[in-house]
């Protein structure tokens, strides 16, 4: 199925995803994407604020971009056009599977049978990251529907999401991250550094180690992105944060004015499906991720001058 979008509607480009009706593939594909991100972490060499454990969006799905092994490169890449997860490896070998109604062990075993098949071998911690009440990958034989158009509903939003976030990127000349999709929180983000460290955070996250947030946020940050939803927050939205949060940063007139700052997430926030009906969702993310930004770095003393593109 090939999907050309040269001059769909904003509706299209931005299709209706209700929390509610994907909950199992969302659950599904977060734990995939989590087994695949361990493997990339495992055999990257570390990078700063754990740049190399995430994944990228691609024309036609998610991947890890190249991962070292000995002498060799891999990538393990999630095709949601075919609805197949692909192993390539630089000497040629590829491996694949089929993206299908499957238990999470399952789908484990599959996946390192696919490695070691191409003489990868690769060891990683099978507990799942930032969820409740985690049951490790191989030991799980929970299922969960997985629907192939509700994941590619998903990418189609990654993409449009992720090429406006990469325009917004380009307005930055200091430290920024790639625009990357976090799989311990099934997001897509990108992050903008004043340059100068941060104090030291408190940690807390629920399922991730005080030591790794810490990493995350070793220096100061206005961070955005896309999160699907969950928990407290049912359904999709666009974030923005500060660390550390700037006094009177909750109260800094955001725009569009549909944005909110969410009390108990420490984040401005902005419905998803507000942007998708909007008559022009690009232009009222862009307005968005500029204004949480400029909330940021002029409330916390930016040197914006050097910082930023005249």
């Amino acid at each position: 199925m090939v999907i050309s979008t040269g001059n769909l509607p904003a509706t299209t480009l931005f299709p209706s995803l209700p929390l509610a009706s994907w909950q199992d593939t969302y659950t599904i594909l977060h734990l995939w994407t989590q087994i695949v991100g361990k493997i990339r972490l495992a055999l990257s060499p570390n990078i700063n604020h754990w740049w190399q454990s995430t994944l990228y969006v691609t024309p036609r799905g998610l991947t890890t971009g190249a991962i070292p092994y000995q002498t060799r490169t891999f990538e393990i890449r999630f095709d949601f056009i075919e609805s197949q997860l692909y192993i390539e490896v630089s000497d040629g070998a590829i491996q694949k599977i089929d993206l299908v109604t499957r238990s999470v062990a399952e789908f484990y075993h599959a996946i390192m049978a696919a490695l070691k098949a191409v003489d990868i071998e690769v060891s990683i911690w099978t507990m799942p990251q930032e969820l409740e009440n985690p049951i490790p990958f191989d030991l799980d034989k929970r299922y969960f529907a997985y629907d192939p158009e509700s994941a590619q509903k998903f990418w189609r939003i990654l993409v449009q999401v992720d090429r406006i976030m990469t325009i917004f990127r380009a307005d930055f000349i200091g430290k920024s991250s790639p625009v990357h999709f976090f799989w311990g929180s099934f997001d897509l983000a990108v992050t903008r550094f004043s340059g100068r460290t941060a104090p030291q955070h408190p940690g807390g996250v629920p399922g991730m180690a005080d030591w790794v947030t810490r990493e995350a946020y070793s220096h100061e940050v206005s961070s955005c992105g896309f999160w699907a939803g969950g928990g407290a927050v049912t359904e999709a939205v666009f974030y923005a944060y500060a660390y550390p949060e700037p006094d009177g940063f909750k109260t800094y007139p955001i725009q569009p004015p549909e944005a909110f700052y969410h009390p108990q997430m420490h984040e401005f926030m902005l419905s998803y499906e507000t942007v998708r009906q909007a008559d022009d969702p690009e232009a009222m993310l862009l307005t968005f991720l500029h204004s949480t930004y400029e909330a940021a770095a002029n409330l916390g003393h930016w040197n914006r001058t050097d910082l930023e593109r005249a």
